[in-house]
């Protein structure tokens, strides 16, 4: 079932729309980006050698596929779930051999403790602050007993949480505390949080929270 053929908020049509709109630009600039990127690497990492024994995982808000792909390489086996059809073409096309579909992160087509990881890489940065607690909820669900999810975004230390002009759509930045504690309160128990100075070209700091699903 696709995203499509579920009422959505009108705020993930516009999210939608404006990544089909962006597609190319934002895989152009994507490309590459990661092998210059320590810190990324050793949290995908971690968290790959967290989940590669244990079952399925899902890239929510998967792009263009590079972190699916990447992850891959460690060897999960993983799929990716994405708003856009346009970046769905990009994914599928320059990764034939892994499955990519259709889906939206508050309405996800995926069973009852049926993962044994979720990969949220900036993909909860465009979700209104007051769904954030449903979103983990719908996290929690899908993940099996002892599960782990990874999340990236850009992290706020002014407030708990603060919009911004993101170059796609209006996004959100957040405390890593707050997030933790939404987390915990969806039933996650926090294993590692790191907040890393910005690069060139980037607005603010980076996060990056680890959590595993309480047993």
């Amino acid at each position: 079932m696709t995203a499509n053929s579920r009422t959505v908020p009108a705020d993930v049509a516009r999210t939608r729309a404006a990544y089909d709109e962006n597609a190319i630009r934002y895989a152009e600039f994507a490309e590459g980006h990661l092998a210059a990127q320590p810190f990324d690497r050793a949290m995908l990492g971690t968290f790959a050698e967290l989940v590669r024994a244990d079952g399925r995982v899902a890239d929510l808000g998967c792009g263009e596929g590079r972190m699916t792909a990447h992850l891959s390489g460690l060897g999960l086996d993983i799929f990716g779930i994405d708003l856009s059809p346009r970046l769905l073409e990009l994914a599928r096309a320059q990764y034939p051999a892994l499955d990519f579909g259709e889906g939206s992160l508050e309405q996800l087509d995926i069973g009852d403790a049926a993962l044994a990881g979720i990969l949220v890489w900036y993909s909860t940065i465009h979700l209104p602050p007051e769904r954030m607690p449903a979103v983990l909820a719908e996290f929690h669900r899908v993940l099996e007993s002892g599960g782990h999810a990874l999340l990236a975004f850009q992290a706020t230390t002014a407030r708990e949480v603060e919009p911004f002009d993101h170059k796609v759509i209006t996004a959100y930045r957040w405390s890593p505390d707050r997030l933790a504690t939404l987390a915990e309160q969806a039933g996650f128990t926090p294993l590692a949080r790191m907040v890393r100075e910005p690069d060139p070209g980037e607005r603010g700091r980076q996060a990056y929270l680890l959590l595993v699903k309480d047993r």
